[in-house]
């Protein structure tokens, strides 16, 4: 039987909720992006590859429905899953009208042990239409929003090319919340220029902030993006295996212990990525951090005044 973990994990708040194993299915709408349609601009971010940032191995030539279907065949092989949260990931997912959106989540639904959503998008795409039907599908599915904040610093974000400020994000996050909307925010470890205190002050904000999850990333280099000709030109550097687990685990220990913990690393895929390539052994990783986390007796949030 493996060890608890030391923080707070969606994958056992999905078990308590359902009562069994259940696994995320990435899905592609084919939703654009306002960095890239033109609206903001047309590059896109400097880390986004051509097919939408952390979106890799969906069959794009499949209906919402059929690359459910697809992926639950998966799942269920691998992980034994017997229900299935349906992860609208590529893009910007709530950038359509909420007719179009409402016709999307409900195809997801409709697949049978489909039992909730996860919608990822920007900060700057969140009308208040788009809000007020999130509002509606959470009393009807269980369902998180998922936001990428990346960094709370402007700098960082003009450095990366967001094309929106963390106040952004802030009302963001506080007109989801103030709907009831579960929300998780995405932060990018070892953004250039960002110092060690900076990166970990951000675990301040989000207590701060009140959010109800966090996605930890660690930068990577794909190819074909802004970010690989910065690496290839030395402009850019990224973090080794054990400084990144080390970083995490003093995150964790400034996190509330209620905020629910989706990743704490990430790959980029075996084809597309450039650096770092340890990071393609995601549960070595993952195992280096819950040891890091054993050996300092430490646990989420032993940071934090009583």
């Amino acid at each position: 039987m493996s060890q608890p973990k030391r923080y707070n994990t969606l994958s056992e708040e999905l078990k308590r909720h359902f009562g069994c194993k259940v696994q995320r299915i990435s899905v592609d709408a084919a939703f654009s992006c306002p960095n890239r349609d033109g609206s903001l601009d047309s590059d896109g971010c400097i880390f986004c590859g051509g097919n939408g940032s952390g979106s890799y191995g969906i069959r794009r030539d499949l209906p919402i429905s059929g690359q459910l279907e697809d992926g639950k065949e998966v799942m269920r092989r691998k992980y034994r899953a017997r229900k299935f949260i349906a992860y609208f990931q590529a893009y910007s997912n709530t950038y359509a009208a909420v007719d179009r959106l409402r016709e999307l989540f409900s195809e997801a639904l409709s697949v049978s042990d489909v039992a909730g959503l996860i919608v990822a998008t920007r900060p700057d795409c969140l009308p208040d239409d788009v809000l007020e039907y999130l509002q509606e599908l959470s009393h009807q599915t269980y369902l998180w929003l998922e936001l990428g904040m990346q960094s709370m610093y402007d700098r960082s974000l003009e450095l990366i090319s967001r094309r929106h400020d963390h106040s952004c994000t802030v009302d963001a996050v506080r007109r989801a919340k103030s709907r009831g909307v579960r929300v998780c925010v995405h932060i990018i470890l070892g953004l250039p220029g960002e110092t060690r205190d900076e990166m970990l002050a951000m675990a301040d904000e989000l207590n701060r902030l009140g959010v109800d999850g966090v996605k930890l990333h660690l930068l990577h280099v794909m190819k074909g993006t802004v970010l690989a000709e910065m690496y290839g030109r030395g402009e850019v550097q990224v973090l080794g295996r054990d400084e990144y687990a080390g970083l995490v685990c003093d995150f964790l220990e400034f996190l509330d212990p209620s905020v629910l913990i989706h990743r704490l690393t990430g790959d980029g895929g075996h084809d597309n990525l450039i650096a770092p390539l340890w990071s393609l052994k995601k549960f070595e990783v993952l195992n280096r951090i819950d040891a890091e986390m054993e050996r300092r007796g430490t646990r989420q949030g032993f940071r934090l005044s009583p």
